[in-house]
């Protein structure tokens, strides 16, 4: 038995009739001497498409669908007998545009015409930025997921715009720090980043996702065209009285191209120092340091550790009208005011180098440089430091004692370094255990040996410590709806810190293994992180499992391993060679200091 199937039949008929029509328009073409198109095989350029209304291009039935070099432009027509069409093209030459028409059916047309609806909320905005409102009563990722899917099921209208403005509001309602958007085979995965652990948001199909992703192209000024390259840009979200930047990154992947915004909101990089979770110990010193006239500050650690918050929040502690303060910053993340904040910018040459050294040149008392990434930077910055300049940094080391051995490996002289180095601090961030839903937890034998040397070594250096073994918290399975089911709720740091004293000057000429100059900085007092993520953990403030998540905690030191290689270095090599000493595999004199 054969079964009619109307709706096949349909879908049948009009293939045929758009053929027809196809067909037609190239007769038409060869008629009247014009290039015919299939637009459907060609990518339409939305830089271009703007370049005339929606209405006006409806009303003289055109589209301008491409550019070329200079002031070339390809257009789109179903006519060249029609009137409008004729005074269109007209004002289009007026305008100084060279006009390359092409002849296409009705349904080529709309197909174009389709593409203003990804360009009609951009449009109401000024470029790069885009106006959102707060969702009111968003307070858990669960919510922001139900809304999503709600909207998912309205068929009736263009939901695309509506779903991607709910996702950036989300993210800002519940701060998180990162939206990833991740084409799988099947479906779309959204995710935040969430007091730095990534979490699902929602899924959505493919082609959903297009109409989003060009929207964000559109707002970070991105190139539509390109699909199979990298590309970087930044639009704004405009909040009420506060402006914040959005950094997007588009990497091309097997099922699509792969997004991520990073949010840089003023509110959460705005952190006093006092509110970092710097022990008490560690936060005098540091008070001390910053307070001098010259020296070094450094801040270590890797990328999402926090040091550019732990940099603002020590810029905000020595502000003052009567001192200069110049940054140079990838990107100004937060802006301070009565400071001469400045961006890296690649495209003019604007590096952490060059800005470095036109700053030296505006007589700063403060200098800020975002990052040390090469040897020039490293000597001029440790330069700036001798010469009468207070100067802070970040380095991408492991610890406090790897700061030391990756600026000799950038060439800095070590008797220079140790003049101009005040402080070097490493640092990770933890989560805090949500206190709505935390609960108690009991260590295994293992672990209490552990927190018992711990406690033994943290006394060792502060005497005066009130630590002991008490009750001990870890996250609830499934947390609660303060928490967005995490168990966790915001985070702080964990720090390290070596103190360049005179006892310490000595020691690293000498080239001392890892343990000979962590057995002399002990005497200083500081905590290592694994100490003072112990100190959190037994204070309730964090568990076990989540400092173990960031840090080694049972890390042990390597006996024999040098501060300044990588590589073990023979003893008897540095005994014959009693006028040298070998840091980083490259020989320093002692007897001749570099000139920076």
């Amino acid at each position: 038995m054969v079964y009619f199937n109307e709706i096949k039949q349909n879908e049948q008929i009009k293939s045929l009739r758009r053929k027809e029509e196809e067909r037609l328009m190239e007769v038409l073409a060869q008629k009247y001497n014009i290039p015919y198109l299939f637009i459907t095989t060609h990518v339409i350029d939305v830089e271009a498409l703007v370049i005339i209304t929606e209405e006006e291009a409806r009303d003289a039935c055109i589209a301008v669908f491409g550019k070329g070099l200079k002031k070339q432009i390809k257009v789109a027509i179903f006519s060249p007998e029609n009137q409008k069409t004729k005074q269109a093209l007209q004002a289009l030459q007026q305008q100084g545009f060279q006009v390359i028409t092409y002849l296409v059916s009705k349904k080529s047309l709309e197909i174009v015409w389709e593409r203003y609806k990804d360009i009609s909320k951009s449009k109401k905005t000024t470029a790069g930025v885009i106006n959102i409102d707060l969702i009111e009563n968003i307070t858990s990722l669960n919510q922001i997921t139900d809304q999503i899917n709600i909207l998912l099921t309205d068929k009736t209208t263009n939901i695309f715009s509506r779903i991607f403005e709910l996702i950036l509001s989300g993210a800002l309602a519940i701060k998180s720090s990162d939206i990833h958007m991740e084409p799988q085979e099947e479906t779309v995965r959204i995710r935040y980043r969430i007091d730095g652990v990534l979490q699902n948001v929602c899924f959505f199909d493919h082609k959903l996702y297009y109409r989003i992703i060009t929207r964000v192209k559109l707002l970070s000024g991105l190139k539509l065209n390109i699909v199979k390259n990298t590309q970087d840009g930044r639009f704004s979200i405009k909040l009420k009285d506060i402006q914040i930047e959005i950094r997007t990154s588009v990497l091309p992947g097997q099922y699509g191209e792969s997004v991520v915004m990073r949010i840089l909101d003023p509110k959460s990089i705005s952190v006093p120092l006092e509110a970092l979770g710097i022990n008490e110990n560690l936060f005098k010193i540091l008070q001390k340091e910053i307070s001098k006239p010259t020296g070094m500050i450094l801040t270590t650690g890797p990328t999402g550790a926090g040091k550019t918050t732990t940099l603002y929040a020590c810029l905000k502690k020595v502000l003052s009208p009567d001192i200069k303060i110049i940054t140079i910053e990838d990107p100004i993340e937060y802006h301070i005011n009565n400071i001469v904040q400045t961006q890296v910018n690649n495209q003019t040459n604007y590096t952490f180098l060059s800005g470095l050294r036109a700053a030296l040149r505006q007589d700063p008392d403060v200098i800020m440089v975002g990052e040390i990434r090469d040897s020039e930077t490293a000597k001029i910055a440790i330069n700036a430091a001798l010469t009468g300049h207070l100067v802070f940094s970040s380095l991408h080391t492991n610890s406090a004692v790897g700061t030391i051995s990756r600026l000799i490996d950038l060439g800095v002289n070590p008797k220079v370094l140790v003049t101009a180095l005040n402080i070097c601090m490493a640092q990770r961030l933890i989560r805090k255990l949500c206190p709505h839903c935390k609960k108690e937890y009991t260590p295994s034998d293992n672990e209490k040996v552990l927190i018992e040397d711990m406690i033994k070594n943290i006394l060792k250096k502060q005497p005066s410590h009130d630590i002991k073994l008490t009750a001990i918290y870890t996250a609830n399975d499934g947390g609660c709806n303060e928490c967005n089911s995490s168990g966790y709720k915001g985070r702080l740091g964990i720090y390290e810190a070596i103190l360049i004293n005179s006892e310490l000057e000595n020691i690293l000429i000498t080239n001392p293994t890892k343990t000979e100059l962590i057995k002399q900085t002990q005497e200083q007092g500081i905590l290592n992180m694994q100490e003072d993520g112990m100190v959190k953990i037994l204070q309730g403030i964090t568990s076990f499992k989540e400092v173990s998540r960031v840090i080694d905690i049972e890390e042990e030191l390597v006996p024999n391993e040098k501060v300044f290689s990588g590589v073990d270095i023979e003893e008897k090599k540095l005994a014959s060679r009693s006028d040298k000493k070998i840091f980083s595999g490259v020989d320093i004199d002692l007897d001749t200091e570099e000139n920076l």
